[in-house]
């Protein structure tokens, strides 16, 4: 018997699960992996797609809420309904992103790492260190505003000042016919707030820090990152970077990029939110699979969100709900679960609990290691002598049994 069985977690856990495969995952990963183990108060948010259509999405608002209350919650994936979704899942209308609610409430920047291991190669040989994205969380696209244009006139952004002042007024376009528009936003708070946990995170970690976005064109909404970047750099940082002996480095995305792919890894790039969005998922697949990807978000205030950096992999669990065998990666979703066990534990001052998580996280690097992996790691992995592919439950299992002979 583990001995671990009744540790004691003292703060309520907020735990939003999801949707599709990575739901039916959750809940084996719930099952044999936390519950044996852990006497722990799980504070349950159901994000489902048709609960949150359910409740217009007020159960959304709930679970960020709570995590607000309790510090740290732990996230399934979940799907961002479009038209399709809409007609499969008989929804009333397209819900926001899930994601997106909660980043805005809570603010804060998402960190991405790779999780690597020693039989899979990333595809870039130059890549020796895990390259981390700090996504900056609030803002852009995912609070855009878009409306469809039905024939001609104008579009305009237009300030209207609270107190006295002149209106604003910025010509977009003049349409002659049909078109779209999108309008974004971000504020001054926020990007410092992206550019202060970007700096203390890199400096932390003992890891220089690239920040890349394309003011040469976006003269005054990229600009204003690049500046407050610099800002807090020159004000903070300097003389604590020199002496970490590491250091900050900006240049534009398409640079990056180039210089990126060409490095050895071992730095945090700090990306705006769609930037980072797009940049992390290359830097996962890369690294052998989009599951092999930890994500948190760490909010300025205190609180912190872990979560599966990947969708809800809609394909496997069509053929699962067809009673198919499916081999899927669950290996973010455990990390989601560790990452936020661990923060848990240094928070409430419960090493046992942080041990655990390590196990947990642990045992899982050895499963793969040992060749025990899913489908989208045997055709990348280096060769085993005992390498299989076997089914999601079975890989868990195999967890399982390791976690187990580890804290026997």
């Amino acid at each position: 018997m583990s001995r671990y069985r009744n540790i004691k977690v003292k703060t309520p856990l907020v735990e939003m699960d999801g949707d599709e495969m990575t739901r039916v995952m959750w809940a084996m990963i719930k099952e044999k992996l936390i519950i044996p183990h852990l006497d722990i108060d799980l504070r349950y948010y159901d994000l489902h797609v048709a609960n949150r259509d359910a409740t217009d999405d007020r159960v959304t608002e709930e679970a960020a809420r709570a995590i607000m209350r309790f510090g740290v919650g732990v996230k399934c994936a979940t799907i961002t309904a479009n038209a399709e979704r809409v007609k499969e899942y008989d929804l009333k209308g397209m819900l926001k992103s899930p994601n997106a609610t909660i980043r805005a409430m809570l603010d804060g920047t998402v960190f991405r790492k790779p999780i690597l291991v020693q039989n899979i190669q990333p595809f870039i040989r130059s890549w020796k260190k895990p390259i981390i994205i700090g996504r900056h969380a609030y803002g852009d696209v995912y609070s855009g505003v878009e409306a469809a244009i039905p024939g001609p006139g104008r579009v305009e952004l237009v300030y209207t000042p609270d107190a006295a002042g002149d209106i604003r007024r910025e010509v977009i376009h003049d349409f002659e016919g049909p078109g779209i528009v999108q309008g974004i936003h971000n504020t001054d708070e926020s990007i410092r707030s992206f550019a202060a946990a970007c700096f203390s995170y890199a400096w932390e970690e003992k890891i220089d820090l690239w920040f890349s976005t394309k003011d040469t064109i976006s003269k005054t909404y990229d600009a204003r990152f690049r500046d407050v970047f610099e800002t807090e750099y020159r004000q903070n940082w300097v003389e604590r970077y020199r002496e970490a002996g590491i250091e900050y480095f900006f240049t534009l995305i398409d640079d990056a990029v180039a210089r990126v792919v060409r490095s050895g890894g071992g730095f945090l790039w700090a990306l705006k939110n769609y930037d980072g969005d797009v940049m992390s998922d290359m830097i996962a697949a890369a690294c052998g699979s989009l599951a092999m990807m930890t994500s948190v978000l760490v909010s300025p205030r205190g609180w912190y969100e872990y979560e599966a950096a990947h969708g809800t992999v809609r394909k496997h669990y069509y053929r699962h709900l067809g009673g198919e065998e499916t081999s899927t990666n669950s290996m973010a979703l455990i990390f989601a679960w560790s990452g936020a066990l661990r923060k848990r534990g240094e928070l409430d001052d419960t090493p046992d609990v942080v041990d655990f998580a390590k196990d947990l996280e642990q045992a899982s690097l050895d499963t793969i290691e040992s060749g025990i992996m899913t489908g989208d790691l045997v055709t990348v992995a280096d060769h085993h002598p005992e390498a299989r592919k076997v089914t999601t439950e079975g890989f868990i299992d195999a967890i399982v049994r390791r976690l187990r002979a580890r804290r026997s």
